[in-house]
């Protein structure tokens, strides 16, 4: 959890607990090499003697930020409690291309099991925490805080929404138990029962446990204003231009926190954030992200 509570309402933005991520990286790893087969590399078993050492080194073949070496440092102890694992930076670190990241020493074959596994976890959540700081350094200055979004790998979640932390984002809610969120398929439900968005929003706010955020989605400014007559923590502006957003906030008249949501570029994330909104959730953070170019070499 945050340590602090910057809207006044429990728990957002949310955090991937320290116990919870551990947990999660020791069984994303044991999965990974499970799938990889790590415990029987054919290849290297016929090739490579299984007594002999060797030094790896992970280098970054581009510039970006950080993220993932405690699930690489993982991997290879999963594979081989005799290996030694060494960072030579840390998770959230701005690197450039050619800089050592971690190294990696023991017995050769060990660490040819667990590569492929090391720089997909590596390669995957730096890309994310390099988009993510690229979003954040958009909208620097504004106050604006950029939410990641649902829109994750399956049984990745938690590792890739530490990534966007570890690039200066913050993260949105970790599954559906952590908030309400009214969206346009529980609005369009609802509706048929006669409820307005102010219903809508008393509905939940009387059944939902006490003290938990309440989250609803509109499309229009006139929305926004209906929906903040019942004082949701949270008025999620959805798909909206900036003078449409820009609109919306005007009408909330701080009567709720705002996000912006829904094709959010980087070209666009400035102009959402002078609108006046207090968060940008991006799903692309996660579901679009370019991993980041990284090598593991052998010393010769």
């Amino acid at each position: 959890m945050l340590g602090s509570d910057p809207l006044g309402v429990a728990d957002f933005p949310r955090e991937v607990p320290a116990e919870l991520l551990h947990e999660a990286v020791e069984d994303i790893v044991r999965f990974g090499l499970g799938e990889d087969g790590a415990d029987d590399d054919v290849t290297t078993r016929v090739l490579i003697d299984a007594k002999e050492l060797g030094t790896g080194r992970f280098v970054a073949k581009a510039s970006g930020i950080v993220a993932g070496l405690p699930a690489a440092s993982e991997v290879f102890h999963q594979v081989d409690q005799g290996l030694g694992f060494a960072s030579e930076t840390r998770d959230g670190a701005a690197v450039e291309e050619g800089q050592m990241l971690a190294v990696v020493e023991g017995r050769l074959g060990s660490i040819l099991a667990g590569e492929r596994l090391a720089l997909n976890l590596l390669q995957r959540l730096s890309g994310i925490a390099t988009l993510t700081a690229r979003f954040a350094a958009a909208v620097e200055g504004t106050g604006a805080r950029i939410l990641d979004t649902r829109k994750t790998t399956p049984g990745l979640r938690l590792l890739e929404k530490y990534a966007v932390r570890a690039g200066g984002g913050h993260n949105h809610r970790l599954g559906l138990a952590d908030a309400v969120l009214i969206k346009d398929n529980h609005i369009a439900a609802l509706r048929r029962q006669g409820l307005g968005l102010g219903e809508i929003v008393e509905r939940a706010r009387a059944k939902a446990p006490p003290g938990m955020t309440i989250e609803i989605e509109v499309t229009t400014p006139e929305e926004a204003d209906e929906a903040a007559a019942a004082a949701p923590d949270l008025i999620l502006l959805d798909n909206m231009d900036a003078a449409g957003l820009a609109a919306a906030v005007q009408a909330v008249a701080g009567r709720a926190k705002t996000e912006a949501s829904g094709g959010v570029t980087l070209e666009t994330a400035r102009q959402a954030a002078e609108a006046g909104v207090d968060f940008i959730s991006v799903g692309a953070l996660t579901h679009s992200a370019p991993a980041l170019d990284i090598s593991l070499t052998i010393d010769a």
